[in-house]
């Protein structure tokens, strides 16, 4: 065979790694419930008319040539008006970069900023593409404490703090837990960036599916700090498939003056982001939102249900989550399963529920397990009462 990169080997994404086993299962015949992957378009949560019909008047209109490298110059703007007017980030339209997806902008900045053998400080747990994406550029992973209050450990992420350390990172909120961080934590981040010269790359996908209290933003915060925001249309617009996103660079801080000159290069290299889902990520801002509080509010209900029976269930603790649409519950795997990973691959194999491991988030998820609460109530119900046989049946034996 011919040699691959060493780097190649250091990605790795649980989330849908674990597909491959289910592939395994599906030759039985027998049917999964996928509780893997956060999709809401797989479920009944569809891209609403208005977005759609933006996007086929693009094609009809012929608007499928490329467009601005940077991205569109109304979506920019509007993203300023979403970023900056609604959630104070200080920004202009020259901060703003569109990508296909989030995905692409994280992949961008992480190649921007990190050099062989630096540090990256991520959350535990964490989201598995950080880390990747991290690892893939050279970087090492410090994975810092999150208090079962939902608050980081200062104090951990101070220690963890080293000369190689480049920037830390933060999903709020989170991907897996569906803990939402309050304004004093986010400024204590806030503060250590600042005084330790790191970048924050703050991540707000789901910035608008909150249950619990307000969303605060890291834009709230940020004043002068060197905050990088990714956020994008998957989840709260229903546009999973489009892809598309935008990272914005906090225009008052001046340390992040290099990035902001430099990253746009990776933008004209790859050409352009999709022209025709721009439009339509125009028109979900612009458009119509009261699809969003009927989408809250019925992921609220499979939130209370799954996070009701969970809690049921021997050798099970579940956390109630404050936003998104996960929920991580810890299980106490009593000399049964090795690991999560079997654990997880075990119940597949018996009941054809598909989770996700806990450890696939970073050391700091081992003895979890992550489910998607998107499908309706019935399919929820449905899974949980397989969940319970299941463990039931393997405690007894």
């Amino acid at each position: 065979m011919i040699k691959i990169s060493e780097r190649l080997g250091r990605v790795e994404y649980a989330i849908r790694d674990i597909i491959l086993h289910a592939r395994e299962y599906e030759k039985t015949g027998k049917k999964i419930i996928y509780l893997n992957i956060g999709d809401p378009v797989a479920f009944d949560f569809k891209t609403p008319l208005h977005i759609k019909n933006a996007l086929i008047d693009a094609l009809i209109h012929d608007n499928d040539y490329y467009t601005d490298s940077e991205g569109w110059s109304e979506l920019r703007q509007s993203i300023v008006e979403k970023e900056c007017g609604k959630k104070g980030l200080d920004l202009t339209p020259s901060d703003v970069l569109v990508t296909n997806g989030v995905s692409e902008g994280l992949d961008m900045v992480m190649g921007s900023i990190i050099e062989e053998n630096d540090e990256i400080l991520l959350p535990g747990p964490y989201y598995p593409p950080y880390s990747s994406y991290a690892k893939f550029y050279g970087a090492t992973i410090n994975e810092f404490k999150i208090f079962n209050d939902g608050t980081p450990d200062i104090d951990d992420i101070q220690k963890k703090i080293t000369g190689k350390s480049r920037a830390i990172c933060l999903i709020n909120p989170s991907n897996p837990t569906g803990e939402a961080f309050d304004l004093k934590s986010l400024q204590s981040m806030v503060d250590i960036a600042s005084e330790h010269n790191l970048y924050l790359i703050c991540d707000e996908i789901y910035d608008e599916i909150v249950f619990d209290g307000a969303f605060y933003g890291i834009g709230k915060v940020a004043k002068d700090a060197p905050v990088i925001l990714l956020n994008g249309f998957s989840k709260t617009y229903s546009m999973t498939g489009l892809r598309c996103g935008y990272l914005c660079m906090n225009n008052r801080s001046r340390q992040l003056d290099s990035l902001r000159q430099n990253i746009f290069k990776l933008a004209r290299v790859r050409i352009a982001s999709n022209f025709p889902v721009q439009i339509a990520a125009n028109a979900a801002l612009n458009g119509p939102q009261d699809h969003i509080s009927e989408m809250v509010q019925k992921l609220q209900k499979r939130r209370d249900l799954v996070f009701k029976r969970l809690n049921e269930l021997d050798g099970v603790y579940c956390k109630k989550p404050k936003g998104a649409f996960y929920v991580f519950p810890e299980i106490d795997l009593q000399n049964k399963w090795k690991s999560d990973l079997e654990f997880v691959i075990d119940m597949l194999n018996s009941t054809g529920v598909l989770t996700v491991h806990g450890s696939g988030f970073g050391t700091s998820g081992s003895n979890h397990f992550r489910i998607v609460y998107l499908p309706h109530e019935n399919l929820l119900e449905e899974a949980m009462d397989k969940i319970d046989l299941f463990l039931k049946n393997k405690i007894l034996a």
